[in-house]
């Protein structure tokens, strides 16, 4: 025996549920006042509506992930770049150095700005990566100006693939949603891809055991994006 009530009460309760997932709407960053970078809005345009987001989208943990890694691949840069003019500041290659560390000097202060905008904690490794990347800044460059280059080489070729991942990633998920901060990374990407020709333009691949070095340098980099991200 069946009861006439049942389809209705059914169809009252796929009514109800969608009108209450169409008033889910995901909120937008709005762009920055005349500046070169847009502003997100608090971060709330990255937070997943609810848990049951479409296929495609990002979650917030994803977003913070990709901020925390890049603040700490910024901040890393930095020391390596500061590293590396400790040493040879006052050589030819100095005003080299300083161009791509002012750069650099930009890049981590749009991330700081990242971090608080969308309320990312940093990573806990950031004062190892301090001392880290001025050793190795300042470790390579007492090889000379080659090596100096040839530490930027291996490193801009580790960040700019890095970037070009999240760029992937971030256009798989909604690249509308998250145009802001795609226009941030793909600019930084060609920044850290300039500095590599640069790198290479200065004799770079004629440092001692140039290979061995490039080699081992990008390791540590894996392994600082990998740790970063997580930690």
């Amino acid at each position: 025996m069946t009861s006439r009530g049942a389809p209705r009460r059914v169809g009252g309760m796929m009514a109800a549920l969608r009108g209450g997932l169409g008033r889910c709407r995901p909120l937008r960053g709005a762009a920055g006042p005349g500046g070169r970078w847009p502003a997100p809005t608090g971060g709330a345009a990255l937070r997943p509506c609810s848990s049951g987001a479409a296929p495609g989208r990002l979650g917030k943990a994803v977003i913070d992930r990709i901020i925390r890694v890049d603040h700490a691949g910024e901040f890393g840069a930095n020391r390596i770049y500061a590293g590396q003019m400790a040493v040879l500041g006052r050589s030819s290659a100095g005003p080299v150095i300083q161009q791509m560390w002012n750069q650099e000097k930009d890049h981590l202060k749009k991330f700081n700005e990242l971090m608080v905008a969308y309320r990312v904690r940093p990573t806990i490794l950031l004062p190892f990566w301090n001392v880290a990347g001025f050793v190795l800044g300042a470790g390579s460059a007492l090889l000379g100006k080659k090596g100096a280059m040839a530490c930027t080489v291996a490193v801009e070729e580790s960040i700019s693939d890095h970037y070009n991942s999240q760029i992937r990633t971030l256009v798989e998920g909604d690249p509308e949603k998250y145009k802001e901060l795609l226009q941030i990374i793909k600019q930084f990407r060609d920044d850290e891809r300039e500095h590599h020709d640069i790198g290479l333009e200065h004799d770079a691949e004629a440092a001692p055991a140039y290979s061995v070095l490039k080699t081992a340098i990008q390791l540590g980099c894996k392994a600082a994006i990998f740790l970063s991200e997580r930690i």
